[in-house]
Parts: structure tokens; C-alpha cells; sequence
């Protein structure tokens, strides 16, 4: 599969990525900083010579305090000592008096230790001990999450149930086959004339193979499966079942063992077989028995759930049946992982291009002359400053949402417009001939990437995207489009959808943990008024289970007769 470049202008290959496209990975490196800094590349040594001049101003100033030192006395008192989150800005007061009377007329110094503007928590990063940008704390719930998801301890918890099960079933199924073998093999010794096998016995034992054979199939067919999910409490429905095969198939052995071998003279081979035949048609009925519990009881609605997400608020319907809690929440999981948009923490606030003032944080009163006879009348300004301010920021933010919304389409229809120009440059060689070299989807994706890379760059920017896709993922996702004939739209699909969860190649792992919390048992069946959530770091989906209501369905009849029209006309009607 070969691709050459069509009529237009020319694109390298590697050469032509730029460090602004680059910031499509990471949104990390900006033109406008790479292009300050080609413009002064002198910033390195002026600020070094800088340093330098603070340097010696400041060993100047110790030397003179130094020599002061050493002919009167030093005492250090703190003024105004400040909170401990303002200590940065804590203001010292030196006092030096001759002699030793504490210097009551002596020189004051006024020293500012490790000055810092007024707004520091605002650009300060506080870790504590979640992973989250929040701080909560979920420490007095049950644990959350299982980190080691490839472990031992997480893989036999996983396979645990499964292998049991196919332990028990494996016996059973044997069990049969080893009671039609056991006198063939002569670990019994029966007579000769009781080992015979006439036609009514040959018929039983194709009824027992073709029996068995069924049972295999569709014992294959429902149950032998990957489990889809790992569930903290016993599945009680699963439980029974295997509990009746190994019931049934250890009574069919412990009667084989009294009533056979015991009675050896008095046993014929026929009747062996026909106790292998009942074995098989009891496993038949617990193998039906086991579909209709685990695999049909659920499937009739009776329940309706709200699944709630936070903290962006988006919320679904669905339909469920009669489940336990622990299942209801994987059923949940796997709707929620169909249907819901891609969660953005980045778009928990809108972005806006407005930098925010820092007194916008909170107001502050300054007395220039020095008069503080009428302090109520501060706080009565600063009260009426701060609701002015509440009562504007609905309209502020109805603006900004507004004005985000017009960035957005506008940033799109650039994106689509780069998007079909470079998919123009591209065309599909049917032939060996041709006027350029041909280009595997690869080379094709990477001469045509630098046409769309800025728009595409300035989408993801403006959408918070960037940390979802790189560019590798995204020049071998143009080039799967390029070798499938994909148009410009499909291409972008990736981008321009967020939905679902699936979309984010970040959740395509093998294992996802999620927490369980309810207030009852996890083994029970959910009922009207359940409520249990789920928790995976910073998302939350909380399920609130309600009853389908029952309707109520009267037969209305019309009567013939009343199923005729008369026009009224008046003056003011027009026909």
C-alpha cells in the first residue's frame, strides 16, 4: 500500500515539527516562550550579573550590622507576629541600647524577612495525602481501590471462584464415565454372564454418550468464560448451583459404592448403566436450573436506576433486574463505560482568558491618614463591595460560558477546514507509476501532520485534550485513516467526540478498580430505595435504585356515533 503527495505545497517529513507543534503531546512547551527566548539570549548572563550585585549589597550591609553588634547590645523582638500561613512576611524589630539597660533610646532597625507578595496561595501547590486535586479524605470508607491488580494475591482472588467451579463441574462430568468404565476395566470382578451388554443396554449407552455430549456443549457454551468482574462477596446464586453438582454427584457415588460393589453377584452391567444415564439426566436439569438463575432471572426489568456522576454532574436512566448489589454495580460499570462522555477535570471551570486580580480573593482596607474613629463604616463598604460582586458573578459567568461555547466552534471549524486541505494533498497509487516516491500510511501521515498540527493543536489546547493524546497517537491514528480511505471527518471523530469512556485510550487497561460503598450487604438483592456508590479517584458514581411503577390499564370504547364533526362558522372565522 503506497501513497504519493499530490499537487501543493511541499511538507518534510521530520524537519517540519515545530516546538509549537509539539506542545500537542504535553502542552507543555509554547511558541510564544520559545520564541522570547530566541529573541534574548543574553537573559542568562544578565541575570547572573544581577545576582552577583545583590550579592556584595548584601555582605555589605552584614559587615556594617556586624560592626554595630560588637559595641552595644542586640535584642530581638517580634512585631505584629503574623499567622502562621503569612509567616513569610514576618517583621522583626531590632533594638540596640548601650550598655545593658535593654537600649530605651538606642537605634531601631526595621528588617523584612523573605518578602512575598500577597497572593501566594495562589500560586502554591499544597500535597497531601489523596491523589486528587481536591482535598478529602476517604480514609474512614473500605478500601477503595486494589493497586496491585497484577499480583498473586488479586489474580487467585480473581480465578478463585471460576477454578472452583470448573473443578467441580470437571468431577461431575467425569463421575458418569468412570461408572460405565469402572466394571469394563475389571477393578470389579463380576461374572462373565453379567457383563454382557444386549440391545436395550446398547441403546442406553448411545443415549448416555449423546446425553453427555449436550451436557458438554452447553455447559462450554454458558458458563466457561472469563469472569467480567471480581466481586468482593460470594455470588449466592453461583454458590448453589455448584453446591447441588457436587451434592448430587457425591450421593450418586456413595450409592454406587453400597448398592454395587457390595452386591457384586447380584449386579448386572445393564443396570450400571442405567445408573450412569439417571447421574447424567440429573446434571441435565441442574445445568438447566443454572440458566434460568444466572442467566434469565435478571433479565426482565423491574427496577429503575439513576446512575449520577461526580463532580461534573452528567446523570442516566436505565432499566435493570432483579440483581444482587455487588452485580447491579458491575452491570452499572459496564453502561457506564458505554455510554457516558469522557470525564475532563481540566473543564471543571470554564476556561476563560481573563487573568484573574488578587483583589478578586478579598478586599482590603487601607487608612492613608491614619484615622480609625468610624471602623464601621470599613465594613459596611467591604460588605456592600462583596455583595455588588456576588450578585455580578452569575452574568459573569453566563458570559464567559458564552463566550468559551464561540472559542470552541471556532477553534472546530479551523480544525475541520486544515483537516480537509491536507487530506487533499494525499491520494492513493493504484499502479507503480507514478511522478513522486511512494509512501507507506506512515511517511503519508507524517508529510500531511504539519499542515493540521497547528490547528489540532489549538483545538485540544482550548478543549483540555492535550494530556489525553500524544503524537505519536495521533500520527498512527491519521496513518490507520490514510490506509482504510477514511474521509477528513473520520479522522477527527477521535477528536471532536467525547463519548464514551472507551474514547480515552487511557482507560484501555486490563483491570479497573472501582470501590464499593452501600450500607447493606453486597450478596443481597437491590431493592427500592438502594443506594450504593462507586469510586474510582476522582470520579464518583453514585446508584439510586427505584421500582418500575405498575400500570394500570382500562379499555376505553368510543362510541360510534360520537365520532362525527360539525364546522361552526362565524363571522370572525375564515374558511
Amino acid at each position: 500500500m503506497s501513497f504519493s503527495v499530490g499537487p501543493g505545497p511541499s511538507y518534510a517529513t521530520a524537519g517540519a515539527w515545530t516546538p509549537d507543534q509539539d506542545s500537542v503531546v504535553s502542552g507543555f512547551t509554547d511558541a510564544s516562550l520559545y520564541a522570547s527566548l530566541q529573541r534574548h539570549p543574553q537573559y542568562s548572563q544578565q541575570s547572573q550579573y544581577q545576582y552577583h550585585q545583590q550579592q556584595q549589597q548584601q555582605q555589605q550591609q552584614y559587615q556594617h550590622q556586624q560592626a554595630r553588634q560588637k559595641a552595644s547590645f542586640v535584642s530581638l523582638r517580634n512585631v505584629n507576629a503574623r499567622p502562621l500561613h503569612k509567616r513569610g512576611r514576618r517583621v522583626s524589630e531590632m533594638t540596640a541600647g548601650a550598655g545593658g539597660d535593654g537600649g530605651m533610646g538606642g537605634e531601631v532597625i526595621e528588617v523584612q524577612i523573605l518578602p512575598q507578595d500577597d497572593n501566594w496561595g495562589d500560586n502554591t501547590t499544597a500535597i497531601t495525602g489523596n491523589t486528587s486535586v481536591r482535598s478529602e479524605s476517604f480514609q474512614d470508607v473500605t478500601i477503595i481501590g486494589r493497586d496491585q491488580e497484577t499480583g498473586v494475591t488479586f489474580t487467585c482472588q480473581r480465578y478463585a471462584g471460576s477454578a472452583l467451579c470448573a473443578l467441580v463441574a470437571l468431577f461431575a462430568f467425569l463421575s458418569p464415565i468412570a461408572m460405565v468404565l469402572i466394571p469394563r476395566l475389571n477393578v470389579i470382578q463380576l461374572k462373565s454372564e453379567h457383563l454382557k451388554c444386549d440391545s436395550e443396554c446398547d441403546g442406553l449407552l448411545i443415549s448416555f454418550s449423546f446425553k453427555l455430549l449436550i451436557l458438554l456443549l452447553g455447559s462450554w457454551a454458558l458458563f466457561f468464560r472469563q469472569p467480567k468482574a471480581t466481586m468482593p462477596r460470594i455470588f449466592i446464586f453461583r454458590a448453589l448451583v455448584t453446591m447441588l453438582i457436587f451434592v448430587f454427584t457425591f450421593s450418586y457415588w456413595l450409592f454406587y459404592v453400597v448398592r454395587i460393589l457390595e452386591n457384586r453377584d447380584e449386579v448386572r452391567y445393564r443396570s450400571i448403566v442405567y445408573f450412569a444415564v439417571s447421574l447424567v439426566d440429573a446434571l441435565l436439569f441442574i445445568q438447566y436450573l443454572a440458566v434460568i438463575l444466572l442467566e434469565l432471572r435478571h433479565l426482565t426489568p423491574q427496577y429503575m436506576v439513576k446512575v449520577l456522576r461526580s463532580p461534573d454532574g452528567e446523570s442516566r436512566w436505565y432499566n435493570i433486574g432483579q440483581l444482587s448489589v455487588q452485580r447491579a454495580a458491575a452491570w452499572v460499570l459496564e453502561k457506564y463505560y458505554q455510554d457516558f462522555t469522557i470525564y475532563n477535570p481540566y473543564l471543571d471551570r470554564v476556561p476563560s482568558k481573563k487573568k484573574p486580580h488578587p483583589s478578586n480573593s478579598s478586599f482590603k482596607y487601607y487608612d492613608v491618614d491614619g484615622n480609625e474613629e468610624n471602623p464601621e463604616s470599613h465594613t459596611r463598604a467591604m460588605l456592600t463591595a462583596s455583595a455588588r460582586r456576588r450578585d455580578s458573578a452569575h452574568n459573569e459567568r453566563f458570559y464567559e460560558e458564552h463566550e468559551y461555547e464561540r472559542r470552541v466552534r471556532k477553534r472546530k471549524a479551523r480544525l475541520i477546514t486544515a483537516a480537509e486541505e491536507a487530506f487533499t494533498h494525499i491520494k492513493r497509487m493504484h499502479d507503480d507509476q507514478g511522478q513522486s516516491t511512494p509512501m507507506n500510511p506512515h511517511e503519508a501521515a507524517q508529510s500531511i501532520f504539519p499542515s493540521l498540527a497547528r490547528a489540532l493543536q489549538k483545538y485540544l489546547r482550548i478543549t483540555r485534550q492535550q494530556p489525553r493524546h500524544t503524537m505519536d497517537s495521533i500520527l498512527s491514528h491519521l496513518a490507520i485513516c490514510l490506509a482504510h480511505d477514511m474521509s477528513p471527518r473520520a479522522f477527527l471523530e477521535k477528536y471532536l467526540v467525547s463519548s464514551p469512556v472507551m474514547q480515552n485510550d487511557k482507560e484501555h487497561r486490563g483491570v479497573q478498580s472501582w470501590g464499593l460503598v452501600c450500607d447493606q450487604l453486597l450478596s443481597r438483592p437491590i431493592n427500592g430505595g438502594t443506594i450504593f456508590q462507586l469510586r474510582q479517584a476522582d470520579v464518583c458514581l453514585l446508584c439510586s435504585i427505584s421500582h418500575i411503577p405498575h400500570f394500570s390499564i382500562a379499555e376505553e370504547i368510543i362510541h360510534p356515533k360520537s365520532n362525527k364533526f360539525v364546522l361552526r362558522l362565524n363571522s370572525e372565522t375564515s374558511v
